[in-house]
């Protein structure tokens, strides 16, 4: 779970079959419209609307679903609700660094409901930079190998102007800066490869590294955080090891 990591990414691909598939898109809704509002209705030349709106097709949100949303952060229909975005920052159990990023229409609610989870799983949230200071921003890319030569894709990827790449048993990530993330992206498409998930993320300058008890008191925080409506992402600067989120994983099937 080091910023967007494995963990994170096997719930991505779960995502799509989520039992609770009207909270799922109602996320994705609002992802949508914020991207809509800021950068207009034209994916060509807005990337975060044109991210969001893969990850919405990825889950099989309906055409219409996103269309609609896109029309509403365009201001084209009446009645769209202002979200804000904002960042939180907190540590959970053991002085894991955590940072929540979030789409509201309602900051107290919001707040109230983020204090109450972190206080129940043993953090706390902090003050604005207790925790910023160890995050930067960067492109994310995703890709499993299913096959292919991971270190084709690692030689892909630099070639394509990606500033770091992380390969694990079936996950290679790779780290762009922000405006880089489009045009290796696109690289990596033309090249025949096939894109898990793209997107900002925050990634941890360094990474803690907890036995398996603790990380998965911090696997917990992160849930009850994600299943807060309010919530798109949480990142952190925990490691957790391929074995625990095999665990992990088998469990979540």
């Amino acid at each position: 779970m080091a910023g967007h990591s494995k963990w994170a990414n096997i719930k991505h691909r779960k995502a799509a079959m989520d039992a609770k598939r009207g909270q799922l898109f109602s996320r994705l809704t609002r992802e949508l419209i914020v991207a809509a509002r800021e950068g207009g209705p034209d994916p060509e030349t807005n990337l975060r609307l044109r991210l969001a709106i893969e990850r919405a097709r990825a889950a099989n949100m309906p055409k219409e679903n996103i269309e609609r949303a896109i029309r509403r952060g365009a201001g084209l229909e009446k009645g769209a609700e202002q979200f804000e975005e904002l960042l939180y920052e907190g540590y959970g159990p053991h002085g894991v660094a955590i940072i929540v990023r979030v789409l509201t229409d309602n900051r107290n609610r919001t707040v109230a409901e983020l204090r109450r989870i972190f206080s129940r799983h043993g953090g706390s949230l902090a003050e604005s930079g207790a925790v910023m200071w160890n995050f930067e921003k960067k492109g994310y890319i995703a890709i499993r190998p299913d096959g292919q030569d991971p270190e084709r894709i690692f030689e892909l990827a630099i070639e394509a102007g990606a500033e770091d790449v992380e390969i694990s048993e079936d996950l290679v990530e790779i780290y762009t800066a922000p405006e880089d993330l489009q045009a290796v992206r696109q690289s990596l498409l033309q090249a025949g490869l096939t894109i898990d998930n793209a997107e900002l993320t925050m990634r941890p300058r360094t990474r803690v590294t907890l036995d398996d008890h603790a990380t998965t008191s911090v696997m917990s925080l992160v849930d009850a955080l994600e299943e807060l409506d309010d919530v798109q992402q949480v990142y952190s600067n925990l490691e957790i090891s391929d074995e625990l989120i095999r665990k992990y994983e088998a469990q979540a099937a």
